[in-house]
């Protein structure tokens, strides 16, 4: 039967779920703050507006009356979930889960209080005197993020008292929303970083990935691969944690729950009630269902027998340089031509530094070098120069 879905937030993420679900005969409406988002390319109709304005986000939903909502960024007023549920609407995974996970206060106080998971010290702060007060209280180097924020947006690491308020002014500048406190965290000494996407259904159990590792700059994934070796203790400890978590926010949908592996056992971190972007590594056929198509299912209702190993893969960003408009990618070519190689261009229609405008996926037999799969794909992104035409 087919369901009208809306989808709040446009970007590469809601894009590859839009196929997964048309390709299961649904119908979308693709929502973002501006026009021809990557998600809105590829669905049934669109709206342009500002949701956090919950006027607005109340308004589109009576006009298009949807049957599932899917939200796929922060910067929503997500506490009208809530109303939207009570009038029947799917709120994907849950109107509890979509709120909670888009202010990371709300989930890590459920993680560390409600759950008892071991999460880094932390301590809030609303002002720039009280990030100097939490910052003394959990020592130096800490960790500064606005409590509303994606893809390590307003993220920056502080390691001596001159860093406080210039940490303070990026959180304020990178935050979404109007949310001006941050959480101050301390340092973890990891020894690697997972994503354990999570999947939960409304018939069947509990499902997990095989974990994704990871590496960061400027709070943004630059390469995930997967398989990530793990420690089969340390395995089972995020396995335990993903689902008493997942379980406590319910509702049906994947999560990208991360988590930094130490010498003295797991630390949870953050989690995502929607696909990863550490998760595109999956589009290059590790598993016998991507991450979107896993989400699709979840989201419809419909049942996943078992998610596979198909493959060893990696996927490396494309990154733009500057600011402009009509990109053009040179160097695609060089990278199909390779063979075990693939390529996905979102389509945003603006660049700027560090913006996200593509991936390159590598791949070879499950029980291929997983690093070497990883070095091609740094090596092929290199390849591909963004050019803005305008």
């Amino acid at each position: 039967m087919q369901k009208k879905i809306m989808l709040l937030g446009s970007g590469e993420l809601g894009k590859e779920f839009v196929i997964s679900v048309k390709r299961l005969g649904q119908y979308v409406i693709a929502v973002d703050s501006y026009h021809d988002a990557p998600a809105q390319q590829v669905a049934d109709a669109r709206e342009v507006i500002n949701m956090l304005d919950g006027a607005e986000l109340d308004r589109i939903v009576a006009k298009h009356q949807p049957d599932i909502i899917v939200p796929e960024i922060e910067a929503i007023r997500t506490e009208r979930f809530y109303d939207y549920e009570t009038q029947g609407i799917q709120v994907v995974p849950s109107a509890k889960a979509a709120n909670f996970t888009m202010n990371r206060r709300a989930i890590r106080d459920l993680a560390a209080r409600e759950l008892g998971l071991r999460t880094a010290n932390y301590r809030y702060a609303g002002t720039l005197e009280a990030l100097q007060a939490a910052v003394e209280a959990v020592g130096m180097p800490c960790v500064v993020k606005p409590l509303m924020s994606s893809s390590g947006k307003g993220q920056s690491v502080i390691r001596s008292a001159a860093d406080i308020e210039t940490a303070w002014n990026y959180a304020q500048h990178g935050k979404r929303g109007d949310q001006v406190e941050v959480i101050v965290e301390a340092f973890v000494h990891f020894t690697s970083e997972i994503t354990l996407l999570t999947v939960t259904q409304q018939q069947g159990p509990t499902l997990f990935c095989l974990p994704i590792g990871h590496r960061q700059e400027r709070g943004d994934y630059q390469e995930s691969w997967q398989p990530a070796a793990v420690p089969v203790d340390q395995l089972a400890e995020a396995q335990d944690m993903a689902a008493k978590v997942t379980q406590a926010l319910g509702g049906a949908g994947i999560f990208g729950v991360e988590f930094f592996l130490a010498p003295e056992g797991v630390y949870f971190s953050e989690l995502s009630p929607r696909p990863h972007d550490t998760g595109m590594v999956t589009l290059a056929g590790t598993q016998n269902l991507s991450e979107f198509d896993l989400h699709a299912r979840a989201v419809l209702g419909l049942p996943i027998a078992a998610i596979t190993h198909e493959r060893n893969g990696a996927s490396a960003v494309i990154l733009a340089d500057r600011e402009g408009s009509e990109p053009v990618f040179t160097g695609v070519a060089e990278v199909l031509s390779q063979p075990n190689a693939d390529i996905r261009l979102f389509g945003k229609p603006t660049t700027r530094p560090y913006r996200r405008m593509g991936v390159v996926l590598t791949y070879d037999k499950p029980d291929a070098d997983v690093e070497a799969i990883k070095a091609r794909a740094i090596a092929l992104a290199r390849l591909v120069k963004v050019e803005p035409s305008k």
